[in-house]
């Protein structure tokens, strides 16, 4: 799925402020079509990277988010936009690939604890996996993710010690790395972050929120339930930064 112009080089060229050219580094980012990764990308294309979203039809209950990848990496300047199909139903084990209720509640401080039904397993690491893979055709040093370890959901693949134990294994396993043409970074602007912070921020660099969708267990139509962990989440964070959500619960 192509939402922008193929690149034809390690840089994207843009205008600077004086007139001529100037060369726009390349980043991967991983785009579920939810606020956290879409206020990433807002956050990667403000830091002047040529963006190349990347996301996954992996089998999972709430595809709808596809779509709203695909609405969010236009707007927000994605170079290109591909889906990635790995169907993590083979394997199963979550509730989000396999035929297993997702866990609902009344507030955040109804939720479970420990690591949730909806955990899918080494999810993360097969994204970035992906991610590393595309990033060294494209000769791109920068990935950009859009974990949060401070309100999520118990997720181990959050933590701030997966990603620098990932970035540190990148740097050793790719063709590009061994050869010292390019040193992976991890880029997490959103890790330690809560999620009213990631709301400021998402109305801060322009994201349009109401295309996001966040919901684990949406209605027919996408209708977001209201009640699953990532419903609650978001609604606890803009209730938190005093800004209005504008997309539709079904409760």
């Amino acid at each position: 799925m192509n939402e922008g112009e193929r690149g034809g080089g390690p840089r994207e060229a843009g205008f600077c402020e004086t007139g001529g050219m100037a060369e726009q580094k390349r980043a991967v980012c991983l785009l579920s079509g939810g606020l956290d990764s879409a206020t990433c990308l807002a956050v990667a294309r403000r830091e002047g990277y040529a963006c190349y979203a990347l996301s996954f039809d992996y089998g999972q209950r709430h595809r709808v988010e596809l779509e709203a990848a695909r609405r969010l990496a236009g707007r927000l300047g994605a170079v290109k936009h591909e889906v990635a199909p790995i169907d993590l139903r083979m394997f199963g084990g979550s509730a989000l690939t396999a035929e297993i209720a997702v866990p609902k509640a009344e507030s955040v401080e109804g939720m479970g604890t420990g690591i949730p039904a909806t955990y899918v397993p080494a999810r993360n690491t097969i994204f970035l996996s992906f991610a590393l893979a595309w990033a060294e055709v494209l000769e791109a040093s920068d990935i950009f993710i859009g974990v949060n370890a401070i309100d999520y959901s118990g997720y181990p693949d959050c933590r701030p010690e997966f990603i620098a134990a990932f970035e540190k294994m990148a740097n050793l396993a790719t063709k590009a790395g061994v050869e010292g043409k390019t040193r992976v970074r991890i880029h997490t602007p959103l890790i330690e972050l809560r999620k009213a912070d990631i709301v400021r921020l998402a109305v801060e660099t322009g994201v349009e929120i109401g295309l996001t969708h966040s919901c684990y267990d949406p209605r027919a139509g996408g209708l977001a339930c209201g009640h699953c962990d990532a419903c609650l989440l978001r609604k606890k964070g803009f209730a938190e930064a005093g800004v209005a959500d504008p997309i539709e619960y079904a409760a």
